[in-house]
């Protein structure tokens, strides 16, 4: 389950921009990726997203420090997964920490 809270989690987000009909298929190719991702000690979530005009998909992914998510990166390397995301579309990754949070009980306080 995704956390998100200023803890030291560290968050890949990628947003790939797809061809329109190509979403589920990369949904799909990203889901296999993430069940490759778990076999790393550290790794923690993934959260696929789709947008409703059919044109994007947004991986987020969580492991518990930098070192854990750069050593996700490398097994997924190892295993074909990252290269197999450029046959859906163009990624555009990032590596980030949460700053802050909001919620509606934290703004009434």
């Amino acid at each position: 389950m995704p956390i998100i809270r200023v803890d030291g989690t560290v968050t890949q987000i990628n947003v790939f921009t797809v061809e329109p009909g190509r979403q589920q298929p990369l949904i799909e190719h990203l889901a296999r990726a993430a069940r490759v991702a778990a076999e790393v000690p550290g790794w923690l979530s993934a959260s696929l997203h789709r947008s409703l005009d059919g044109t994007r998909v947004v991986n987020y992914a969580q492991s518990t420090d930098l070192d854990a998510a750069q050593r996700v990166i490398e097994h997924l390397l190892a295993k074909g997964m990252i290269q197999g995301n450029k046959a859906f579309g163009e990624a555009n990754p990032g590596l980030y920490e949460v700053a802050l949070t909001l919620d509606r009980d934290t703004l009434r306080r």
